[in-house]
């Protein structure tokens, strides 16, 4: 099962899988070290980066991410400001200072290594983690994956993991509508009562809440925050100009049937630029796609009747479901299966989400989520400079939308349809897995070859 904790978690931009993860790995490194007593011989550490990792990188931060990982800091605590600290101290000193206070001699520039000359990994993003001691003597080797959405394994773990206690266990969507059939429960009960059966309803409430309120806040800063945005491509932040031209046609007599859409991209936008900049979001089920969930649950929110707090649990609950369906039977990760992986599962969450949230049936839930992936099939992953912006941003707009217009479709019809939701999470992987490697968030394919003016 995939917690509601696992799928939403608050860290920090631009990519869940090339930030978020290699900080979590980085800091589960020094944990083991620590855990088998031999981090304080520590003298030196490097780390090389493979895959699409080393491709890309440099423009996710991922070797600041893996830096603060080691130095014991974790994405959804850490202190912009400590963080700029440690970064500073390690490239203007090469110096870091490990969890319990030891400080050892590290160089970013020769410690951190873009290995794109090794052959693919086993996982498209994947590092190779090794302690040394003051003689030169290895202490430790391991070697971490960061599977997407945040989400890090050791690559050497291979056993089952043993299943978690809870009374609704289902791996596919159409054993999810069966137990719905069965027990007379909606998908967002279902989650629910799993969630409760692994710690307190009051924590599982207070995590909802946490999460609807930093999406809500993600969008608020990105549409009070302008300037350029970082990394070389001179992307200037559009939100904010977008919120000021929504405002001024409000005097007009003139209104246009499209605004409404253009609110929601505007929402998107939002979360995406403060993704791009390193801002605080949270991974739904992606940083790279953060901006779809949090776009369509503000338009929930703000502009559909009867929206309520429970509404709001409804819809997170539900795409919890229908995003660990994808977890658990594909991937959403854009270096394993594209961007089909990112914005098109997340689409699918939000679409079904909404469904839920206005009152829809299971199998119209369903739909709306098939919908949602159907229409997302075969994307890529061709960010242009290794940047988290072109096309990503504008992606989650269009996503944002693309959702909506699925939940909207399947309220309509009475949930049966052709193509189930399952047929889809299988048509995405075996897509993903056919999709040539260099478009698969390597930037050395599609737009991010075909733009050249960067």
């Amino acid at each position: 099962m995939i917690s509601v904790f696992e799928l939403f978690k608050i860290g920090i931009g631009p990519s869940s899988s090339h930030t978020v993860g290699p900080m979590k790995a980085g800091a589960g490194f020094t944990a083991a070290l620590a855990a088998s007593g031999d981090l304080a011989k520590v003298a030196r550490l490097r780390v090389d980066l493979l895959g699409s990792l080393a491709w890309t990188g440099r423009g996710h931060d991922t070797d600041k991410a893996v830096l603060l990982g080691l130095a014991g800091e974790a994405p959804d605590t850490i202190d912009p400001d400590h963080a700029k600290a440690i970064l500073a101290e390690a490239r203007e000193h090469q110096r870091l200072v490990l969890p319990g206070g030891r400080a050892i001699r590290f160089d970013p520039d020769t410690d951190i290594v873009f290995d794109t000359l090794s052959p693919t990994p086993q996982h498209p993003n994947t590092m190779h983690f090794t302690a040394f001691d003051a003689a030169g003597a290895t202490l430790l080797v391991e070697r971490w994956c960061s599977i997407g959405g945040g989400f890090v394994v050791r690559e050497a773990e291979t056993a089952e993991v043993a299943p978690a206690n809870v009374p609704f266990r289902y791996q596919s969507a159409d054993a999810l509508l069966a137990l719905g059939r069965e027990t007379k429960l909606t998908i967002a009960e279902i989650t629910l009562a799993n969630e409760q059966a692994l710690r307190p309803a009051a924590e599982v409430d207070r995590h909802l809440a946490r999460i609807d309120a930093t999406m809500m806040d993600c969008i608020d800063r990105g549409l009070a925050a302008e300037g350029e945005l970082p990394g070389g491509l001179r992307v200037r932040r559009r939100a904010r100009a977008l919120l000021a031209k929504h405002e001024a046609a409000q005097l007009s007599n003139v209104r246009h049937a499209h605004e409404i859409m253009d609110r929601i991209s505007m929402f998107a936008i939002a979360v995406n630029e403060e993704n791009a900049a390193g801002g605080r979001v949270v991974t739904a089920p992606t940083n790279g796609a953060a901006g779809v969930v949090p776009a369509v649950l503000r338009y929930y929110r703000d502009f559909c009747p009867g929206a309520s707090e429970d509404g709001v649990r409804t819809f997170l609950l539900t795409a919890t479901a229908i995003g660990g369906l994808f977890k658990e039977n594909a991937s959403i990760s854009g270096a394993e299966v594209g961007c089909q992986g990112e914005v098109g599962v997340a689409c699918a969450m939000a679409a079904g989400g909404l469904a839920a949230a206005l009152g829809g049936s299971n199998e119209q839930v369903e739909n709306a989520a098939e919908i949602g992936m159907e229409h997302h099939l075969g994307m890529t992953c061709d960010p242009v400079g290794g940047l988290v912006q072109i096309p990503c941003i504008e992606r989650n707009a269009f996503g944002a939308v693309k959702a909506i217009n699925a939940a909207s479709l399947a309220l309509h019809g009475d949930g049966t349809h052709r193509v189930s939701l399952d047929q889809v999470v299988a048509t995405m992987y075996q897509t993903g897995a056919d999709m040539h490697a260099k478009y698969k968030e390597t930037s050395q394919g599609g737009l991010a070859v075909n733009f050249t003016e960067c």
